[in-house]
């Protein structure tokens, strides 16, 4: 089969071309460019087979990332599998927020709650090298996801194995993030995030009841002064508000996105 007829079976199965071409690319290790370019190129039989299983799969719905088994997120190149959710773009305004409430050669202990793949609490220790870092899961898999793109990447952090809090019992924290499960049981959303792993997605009938335990926790893992940011659903800005508020925490603040939907909130643990 030549680039050209593989492209053509990913129209008939229903494949997005841009999906068929980054299939192409990974196993191929070509960028993109390469594949327009050379449409007539033969792809070696061994691959023919695995390809088209690929997109057999992803018309039945499977996210490229598991496909590919890699997913970009502020310039880190992680491995994801089943066992973790794929890091989103939405996510790195969290990051983005977590570093701007750090001086630049902060030595904070900083804790990342549910780190799944390990993309915020790499990201943080990547840019800030002097941050001590620490990332918890209530899932072992996904944690040994996390901790191999640590290892692999070459960045330092460590790990701990349990929910939210609960394995860092005696430690406090110069700032936590988290992007917890926040969507409620029964939302029509759900079906199409069938392939990702349900703990990491939904929360209650709410969506709120990680959002709460965190925020429950907080007082006792947190210094003085420290900030906890959080991820959330779009119409959850008001409701993680108000968790944070009856908490003890001030300047309190919610973050939009560039299409004005509330995508983070977060607030400071009083100074004194």
């Amino acid at each position: 089969m030549q680039v050209q007829d593989v492209l053509q079976a990913a129209r008939q199965m229903g494949v997005d071309r841009l999906d068929a071409q980054w299939l192409l690319g990974h196993h191929l290790q070509r960028p993109r460019a390469w594949l327009l370019a050379h449409e007539d190129e033969s792809l070696p039989p061994a691959l023919e087979a695995v390809v088209l299983d690929q997109l057999a799969r992803r018309a039945a719905g499977v996210p490229l990332a598991y496909l590919t088994g890699e997913r970009e997120f502020c310039g880190l190149v992680l491995q994801v599998s089943p066992d973790v959710l794929i890091p989103r773009p939405e996510t790195e305004m969290l990051v983005d927020w977590a570093l701007s409430v750090l001086p630049e050669e902060s030595t904070a202990e900083v804790a990342d709650l549910g780190t799944g793949s390990g993309a915020i609490a790499l990201t943080l220790a990547a840019c800030r090298p002097g941050l001590r870092v620490t990332a918890t899961d209530a899932s072992a898999a996904a944690l040994t996801v996390a901790a191999a793109n640590a290892r692999r990447l070459g960045i330092g952090i460590g790990t701990a194995l349990g929910p939210w809090w609960a394995p860092l019992a005696g430690r406090r924290f110069g700032l936590a993030v988290s992007n917890p499960p926040y969507v409620a049981e029964g939302d029509p959303h759900l079906p199409a995030l069938a392939h990702e792993p349900r703990s990491a997605l939904t929360a209650g009938a709410d969506g709120l009841d990680d959002l709460r335990a965190i925020v429950a926790g907080a007082g006792a893992h947190l210094a003085a002064g420290a900030w906890l940011l959080l991820e959330h659903g779009h119409d959850q800005g008001q409701a993680v508000q108000a968790l944070l508020a009856a908490g003890g925490f001030e300047a309190l603040q919610t973050r939009h996105d560039l299409a004005g939907l509330a995508r983070c909130t977060g607030g400071r643990r009083p100074l004194i």
